[in-house]
């Protein structure tokens, strides 16, 4: 067998130039691969990892999954808002430890920005129940005092170039929208920045909920009141305390309770409520892109089956050119097995070299735009170590290549010895 794996790859090596190719496609194909299973598991992870100390999720009645995007990953917008009495009302059930508002709306320069208390640095956790961590700096005061306080995701921060002391205004809407107009006349200051979290915090401007309502005091209908200007220090005199939010995170004491407490909210009278659990949310939203996941995978696949395709094509039409040199293997004592062996090991050869060589360039593909993904859609790529489904698809390609390679194999097989010595006209 080694002498045969010695003449598979000088064979393969003498014809370089031509077997390069199908080398590289069959490297592109499983880069395809690999590539696009990293990142359905990051997507998936990040999603996962986005809230994992939240009970439930309350707002106004729709759908869950439609709750979550905009109430956790800022995508969306709220079809209504809950008003402050209802929220009081959850946060005085018996079974709930505390309820954390988000009022949502507004923004800064593309980032969301989020009204919210200052408990929401102390109950928000993520990944691994793992807490919200101020690299620089402090949260914001949540008084009067403080009340023009702002605290940045990480990524806000490091995108825009921003620091403690920076001061920076509010857009009303989000400014995609073309119809957004800024705050200009009330300037916030940053006094803190979170550590990276690799989750929406990290794209997140954070805001007091009483900041949210002082912005507003002198805007209807989406626009400011024509002839009235309230000065941001005048502000402060006004009662500040919101009347309603988007939504708000919810912690129980004990989770035994949580279908508990979604009744009751389902069942609360003075206005229609929802309440979701985050993980059923998250598997219903996966449900629904689950048959994109698939479609990907399966183009992916037949890309790579295309490769092996032209792996079998260039050594099927190779193999009439060979013939006088497979004859004369078999006339110094190779028999038909030895030739289908060494056919075999060549197209494994192949196979092999490329595979390895997709691996590499979608590792290499990982780290080099992970922080353009992390960006842009704030998902957090993860280099390290194939995953068990990653290491499944290389054995899959490896596995179909030396498949692919018995086709020309058993044609030489079949070749008889005179056939390869006698000449062709």
């Amino acid at each position: 067998m080694k002498a045969l794996l010695g003449i598979a790859a000088a064979s393969a090596w003498n014809r370089r130039g031509t077997l390069a190719l199908v080398v590289l496609s069959i490297a592109l194909a499983t880069a395809l691969l690999l590539a696009l299973e990293r990142l359905r598991t990051d997507i998936r992870s990040s999603f996962s990892q986005a809230v994992s100390g939240t009970d439930l999720v309350i707002g106004a009645r729709t759908g869950p999954v439609q709750l979550m995007l905009y109430a956790v990953f800022r995508v969306g917008g709220a079809t209504n808002q809950i008003s402050m009495d209802g929220v009081r009302a959850v946060a005085a059930h018996r079974a709930v430890a505390w309820v954390v508002p988000l009022a949502l709306g507004d923004s800064h320069r593309g980032f969301p920005v989020l009204g919210t208390s200052t408990e929401y640095f102390q109950r928000f956790l993520y990944g691994e129940r793992q807490p919200l961590v101020l690299a620089q700096g402090r949260a914001f005061a949540g008084t009067l005092d403080g009340l023009y306080e702002a605290v940045l995701g990480a990524e806000v921060a490091d995108a825009l170039g921003y620091g403690l002391g920076q001061r920076i205004t509010l857009t009303h809407g989000l400014e995609a929208s073309g119809l957004a107009a800024e705050h200009a006349d009330k300037p916030f200051t940053v006094v803190g920045v979170l550590a990276r979290t690799g989750t929406p915090v990290d794209r997140t401007v954070h805001v007091s909920l009483q900041a949210i309502e002082a912005i507003h005091l002198d805007w209807a209908g989406g626009a400011p009141i024509p002839g009235l200007a309230i000065p941001a220090e005048a502000a402060r005199k006004f009662d500040l305390e919101p009347e309603a939010v988007t939504a708000a995170l919810v912690g129980l004491k004990n989770r035994v309770a949580v279908f508990n407490v979604q009744r009751f909210v389902a069942d609360y009278e003075a206005e229609p409520l929802l309440a979701v659990l985050p993980g059923v949310a998250l598997d219903e939203l996966w449900q629904a892109v689950g048959l994109g996941e698939r479609a990907l995978l399966a183009l992916s696949g037949l890309v790579a089956l295309v490769s092996l395709a032209g792996l079998v094509a260039v050594v099927l039409a190779g193999l009439n050119e060979r013939r006088r040199e497979l004859a004369v293997l078999r006339a110094v004592g190779a028999g038909p097995r030895h030739v289908l062996a060494l056919l075999a090991l060549e197209g494994a050869l192949v196979t092999g070299a490329g595979a390895l060589l997709g691996a590499a360039a979608a590792a290499a593909a990982v780290v080099a735009t992970q922080p353009w993904v992390q960006q842009s859609f704030g998902i957090t790529l993860q280099p390290g170590a194939p995953t068990a489904a990653q290491w499944a698809l290389f054995g899959a390609v490896l596995a179909a290549g030396m498949l692919a390679s018995l086709v020309p194999g058993w044609r030489a097989y079949r070749l008889s010895l005179a056939d390869g010595l006698s000449p062709r006209l």
